[in-house]
């Protein structure tokens, strides 16, 4: 789906790769853009600089989720393509026990990183359906292929996201929906413990949301399913299909490199 002349949705859009997602859809010519956040002050901010609908949004809660939709259909009269891009993640890593999450993280985990998809897909896809034409991403991880060491929760929710927009895509993708999921490594957000302006190329393998972004929008407008913006992460799910004793095997090794300090510790 080309991005010029349409209508998009980001969650998640008060900074990071929502917010620079955002800003490369009006870059490629969007009739209109809505930011939503469960930082409001912050999704105004976006908006204002891009001349869009900035609103908040606690992407948990089904009601508000809907409320969103209703605005931006308010706003610009549909919604062509939702971005739902909100999520969170937690600092401590504990690699010694995988189940150390309390309930309340894993039920938030869950709301944010799979419900929240649920919620706003509801919202979006009977306009979507009724004129034929519209495009959901939804923003998982590279730990929805693989996993995230040290943090159960994170791993287990972002593979739920993949499998979700495997049932949207096999659904609706000869209805007239694109369906991609996006499923990023490390990128220099606030949830990967860096700061936005961290030059491209000076970590190696992380990425300025900036390229995200651009990539992201190249998915949207070649109608990839699965957007990778680091490729190296296809191989490393190939190689775990491929031989799945091995990989995780390979992956205790991760683990103990991570306990020596070995690896930057940080998600995406």
């Amino acid at each position: 789906m080309q991005i010029e002349g349409k209508v998009a949705l980001v969650t998640g859009a008060g900074r990071g790769i929502g917010r620079a997602l955002c800003r490369e859809m009006v870059r490629r010519g969007a009739a209109g853009v809505v930011v939503a956040d469960l930082d409001g002050a912050a999704a105004e901010a976006t908006a204002g600089e891009l001349g869009g609908l900035g609103l908040p949004c606690d992407v948990a809660d089904a009601a508000a989720v809907r409320a969103l939709v209703e605005a931006a259909e308010a706003r610009y009269g549909r919604v062509d393509i939702l971005v739902s891009n909100a999520g969170l993640g937690v600092k401590a890593l504990d690699l010694d026990d995988a189940l150390s999450a309390p309930d309340s993280t894993w039920e938030r985990m869950w709301r944010v990183h799979v419900m929240a998809h649920v919620h706003a897909c509801r919202a979006v896809l009977p306009g979507m359906l009724a004129r034929g034409s519209g495009h959901v991403v939804s923003v998982a991880s590279a730990a929805g292929l693989l996993s995230q060491v040290g943090d159960t929760a994170y791993s287990v929710t972002k593979h739920a996201a993949v499998g979700l927009a495997e049932s949207l895509a096999i659904t609706y993708g000869d209805r007239g929906v694109g369906v991609s999921v996006v499923c990023p490594q490390y990128v220099a957000t606030a949830m990967t413990g860096l700061g936005e302006d961290v030059a491209a190329g000076s970590l190696p393998g992380v990425l300025t949301v900036e390229q995200a972004a651009t990539i992201i929008a190249d998915g949207i407008e070649q109608q990839r399913f699965l957007i990778l913006t680091h490729p190296e992460v296809l191989g490393f799910f190939q190689n775990k299909a491929n031989d799945y004793d091995r990989w995780i095997g390979g992956m205790r090794k991760v683990r103990e490199r991570f306990r020596g300090g070995g690896f930057l510790k940080v998600k995406s």
